[in-house]
Parts: C-alpha cells; structure tokens; sequence
C-alpha cells in the first residue's frame, strides 16, 4: 500500500524533459507570431495614416472651393468647421507634428498639402 503511493505521487508531475520541449514549441511558435504582430500593428498605424491625411486633404479642398484661397493653418480648417478638430499623426502621436506645403503663389494661402511630420513618411 505505501509502495504504489509513492509510485503514484512520483508519476502524477512531468518531467524536467517534458517541461523543455515544451517550453521549446512555445518560443518557437513565439518567433513566428511576434514579428506578424508587430508588423500588423506598424500596417494599421499606416492605414490611420492614410484616413486622416485624406480627410484633411479633403478639408483643404473644400475651404478651397468655398472661400476662394487656401487655409493660412490647419487650426482654420476647425475654425471654418471643416474639421472638428485636427487628426493626430498616428506615427509620432501628436497633431502638432503635421508639415504644411504651401501653394507656389503665395497670395493663395499657406496651406496647400499636408505631409505627416514623421521622416520615414513624410513623402505621403
């Protein structure tokens, strides 16, 4: 009786190998998934991106279309309420960090394009 309680206690946990191999199958599907994760995250910033320099652009447009010039900022837009407010830039997480192009005749306004303030995307 004491004997297969010992024997039973010993066979109840796993192993030191088990937990190895194991833990060995999680970091590898790890090194497989966390790098899609991250670039997935990097993919959706890009697309907000994409959204928020479209309605601004759209914005512009319009202000343009109505009065004639274009903007002399981008706070005119939210004055004018073609915005609600200015769109953060999702990549450097500010709405302070937008560039502005102005148009070539300068009579027309300041605010031609807008470009996001972060280097690795500042030609969109």
């Amino acid at each position: 009786m004491v004997k297969t309680m010992v024997m039973r206690k010993r066979g109840a946990g796993f192993t030191l190998i088990e937990i190895l191999v194991v833990m060995a199958i999680v970091a590898t599907l790890l090194t497989i998934a966390a790098p899609r994760y991250f670039n997935q995250s990097d993919r959706a910033k890009e697309a907000v991106l994409r959204q928020n320099l479209a309605v601004m652009r759209d914005a512009i447009d319009k202000y343009y279309g109505d009065v004639g010039v274009y903007p002399e900022s981008l706070d005119a837009l939210v004055a004018g309420k073609y915005l609600r407010r200015i769109p953060p830039d999702p990549i450097t997480e500010s709405d302070a960090t937008w560039v502005t192009v102005s148009p070539e005749d300068p009579a027309q306004g300041r605010v031609f394009d807008v470009r996001s303030g972060s280097p690795a995307h500042a030609a969109w």
